[in-house]
């Protein structure tokens, strides 16, 4: 989708409490936010000035003591997921170019985290004339880093060369030992695709899907694989057209359901404004899809609009019932979304990566002051972070719930 809406320098100084007593018992780099803090403000400003592209600093902090202590302790459960020691380390920047960007998933074979450039940037020059690369960065190079805060130029960032190259990638996930992109297209005649990649050279790659029934796809988005079944799900949304490299849409956005060993296309989830992210519970019994409707690209933002994460129940034919809110973006909307092995749910939205429990309960943060697309987990205590012109490695206590299919 457009790039995250919210950067450290914009930051309205309204602080943050820290609770004195239980300061001792975290981690160097953990705080306690408490939310009763802030329930009742001297002022608040009309949404003119304050909204959803304003980042939030709770009374009493500024945007350099919510940096220095990037995991906010918003609930106490969120201990057990961040652990005794958890680090952010920051591992690549550029000063304009969104290199880091979406698609982030984590080659087990190669121990690899791959990711790719936002299609459709204008300080990218991507999307019409020009394709978002993919690229990659070695874990053990990054975890050899963490215990600095600052790392750049120590982690090698990779251009893969995809061939044939999968145009505009946005969404990606594991599948059948390679990974999955959803290709955005671009222009008229280059139609979006499902394609995959071999995650070791030559990246040669296959497009599996390019259309259903004969019509193209508007730009598709984020992809996601159901544990147990094993069919794909993706996501198909307007982004590519918002931000100029695909035509006007020629079907809604939707979600979409595909069996690769049958060939069949179906619909499973409509009534969004733009579906985005999508991932599932480790058990397969839910999905969470999350709806960027805030964000029309370069067509601006409408408040109005949902910034939200919805829950169907997913039934044992593969189908959704059940829709349910479950929870809603403080800032900027919901993009990328997964889950981790116990269940809590975690969303890259405009601050950085909300954690959520399984009832929708907001218990922590991973404190960027800027906005993240996307970001995954690599196995057990580790996560890489996209926030565009920055790339970021953390370390906690969680384990990401893998998912991959069998040959």
């Amino acid at each position: 989708m457009a790039p995250q809406i919210s950067s450290l320098a914009t930051l309205l100084l309204l602080g943050s409490y820290l609770a004195p007593a239980s300061a001792s018992k975290l981690p160097a780099q953990a705080q306690f936010i408490d939310q009763k803090a802030f329930n009742v403000l001297n002022t608040t400003q009309p949404p003119t000035e304050f909204n959803a592209k304003t980042p939030f600093v709770p009374p009493g902090s500024t945007g350099d003591s919510l940096a220095n202590q990037p995991f906010h302790v918003y609930d106490k459960e969120f201990l057990k997921i961040i652990g005794d020691h958890p680090t952010l380390t920051r591992i690549g920047h550029t000063s304009k170019d969104p290199i880091f960007h979406e698609a982030v998933v984590w080659s087990k074979g190669t121990d690899e985290v791959f990711f790719v450039q936002n299609a459709g940037a204008k300080n990218a020059s991507t999307g019409l004339h020009k394709s978002a690369i993919v690229e990659k960065i070695s874990l053990a190079q990054a975890a050899a880093v963490s215990d600095k805060r600052d790392a750049v130029g120590l982690v090698n960032i990779t251009t893969v060369p995809a061939s044939p190259i999968i145009l505009n990638p946005n969404g990606a996930t594991n599948y059948r030992g390679q990974i999955i992109f959803t290709g955005e297209g671009q222009g008229d005649n280059k139609a979006p695709a499902l394609q995959v990649m071999n995650p070791k050279s030559p990246y040669n790659t296959t497009v599996i899907l390019n259309n259903f029934f004969g019509r193209q796809f508007n730009s598709l988005n984020d992809v996601a694989i159901h544990p147990k079944s094993k069919d794909i799900y993706f996501t198909d949304t307007i982004y590519g057209y918002v931000q100029d490299f695909r035509p006007a849409p020629g079907i809604q956005d939707q979600v979409y359901r595909f069996n690769p060993d049958t060939g069949a296309v179906t619909v499973v989830a409509d009534e969004f404004d733009h579906p985005n992210g999508l991932t599932f519970s480790p058990d397969g019994d839910y999905v969470y899809v999350t709806d960027t409707g805030i964000d029309n690209g370069f067509k601006g933002f409408d408040w109005t609009r949902p910034a939200a994460v919805y829950r169907y129940d997913v039934k044992e034919d593969g189908t959704f019932e059940n829709r349910k809110i479950f929870a809603f973006s403080n800032s900027g909307a919901p993009d990328g979304i997964h889950t981790d092995s116990w269940g809590n749910v975690y969303a890259g939205c405009a601050d950085g990566v909300h954690v959520w429990n399984p009832s929708g309960k907001l218990i922590g943060k991973i404190h960027l002051g800027t906005g993240t697309a996307n970001f995954n987990f690599a196995g057990k205590g580790r996560m890489v972070i996209c926030a565009e012109t920055e790339l970021f490695y953390a370390t906690l206590a969680a384990a990401g719930n893998y998912v991959d299919s069998e040959m």
